[in-house]
């Protein structure tokens, strides 16, 4: 056996125990250094321009309803109630961060005007701004909000229905509930209130519908600042759609003393009557008014109609008509 060194080489240590040098890692990490610094700080640099906006804070403008609270002398809610607030809404301008504003909407904000303690009639008072978590209330616009203080009232009236004209050729029949309402709010704005109406709705036969209320005056408009309970009401059409018509023979009057009726042609003879079904199941005939005098002529007839039934045809008539003497008895 020829002589030699029997003992197995040295082998290479794994590459990632280089890194517990400390000879190694030093080397590595200045390896290039000024490439690296550059990259470090364009990277840097980049992320600051790109997210500028995101950490910057910016403003913007909401229009915010503005809220009473009125908590005066610890009474109970309802016994005051505010109108003619001037301005209804606020110009509140709010700072903070742009994903931040993007979330929030008017709704998000409170604008507070307390009026506890003030006397009824008319105030002036100062708003305050609730700012949504994570922003801040730049400035409001107006400062100051007028109004008025009053007793509130409550009435209670009925509903008058109102409908979309329906086609001519329908009679239709609706029925409304609950028939009447309250209606809550200041008493100088109660007062205007002459009627409560349903909001005009087009109903389709044999159909319902909730419809809001509406709130009218003497003239016909719209009085605000009232809320009425219910909100809404139901209407129902009855009717199918059918329309409901009979055929009813015509019957004239009958000539006054000292006048015949030699000849007489009606025409039509009979005329259809459009009514609610249970009026026209009582017809039998439809009543004729004429004006009798001496002579050949031709007249119109005048029916006599039930409230809620209309003849769907004008009738004349052609009349032959002589004076009669009255016999004398001896």
């Amino acid at each position: 056996m020829s002589g030699g060194d029997s003992s197995s080489p040295l082998q290479e240590p794994p590459s990632w125990r280089r890194w517990l040098e400390p000879r190694y890692a030093w080397g590595r990490s200045i390896h290039n250094l000024g490439p690296k610094l550059l990259a470090v700080v364009v990277a840097v640099t980049l992320w600051f321009v790109a997210t500028a906006d995101r950490r910057a804070n910016v403003e913007q403008g909401y229009d915010v309803p503005v809220t009473v609270r009125d908590t005066t002398g610890g009474r109970g809610e309802g016994t005051r109630a505010t109108s003619d607030l001037n301005p209804g809404t606020v110009r509140v301008t709010l700072s903070g961060r742009p994903e931040r504003l993007r979330e929030l909407r008017a709704g998000n904000i409170e604008a507070i005007v307390d009026v506890t303690g003030a006397p009824e009639g008319s105030f002036t008072r100062p708003v305050a701004v609730a700012a949504p978590n994570g922003t801040t209330v730049s400035r409001k616009s107006p400062d100051t909000v007028q109004g008025f203080v009053d007793t509130q009232l409550t009435r209670t009236l009925p509903i008058v229905l109102s409908v979309v004209t329906p086609p001519e050729a329908s009679l239709p029949r609706y029925v409304v509930t609950p028939s009447e309402a309250r209606v809550t709010g200041p008493g100088r704005v109660i007062v205007q209130v002459s009627k409560l109406v349903t909001s005009p709705e087009s109903l389709g036969a044999a159909s319902e519908r909730e419809v809001p209320l509406i709130a009218l005056d003497e003239a016909g408009q719209p009085v605000e600042g009232l809320q009425t309970n219910p909100a809404t009401v139901t209407v129902r059409r009855l009717d199918t759609g059918e329309l409901p018509i009979k055929t009813l023979p015509v019957t004239l009057n009958a000539p006054p003393a000292g006048l015949k009726v030699t000849a007489r042609s009606v025409q039509p003879s009979s005329v259809r009557v459009v009514a609610a079904p249970d009026l026209l199941a009582r017809l039998r005939e439809i009543s004729g008014t004429v004006v009798y005098r001496p002579g050949s002529y031709s007249a119109p007839v005048r029916l006599d109609l039930p409230a809620g039934a209309q003849a769907l045809e004008n009738v004349t008539v052609s009349l032959s008509v002589e004076q009669v003497t009255p016999v004398s008895v001896p």
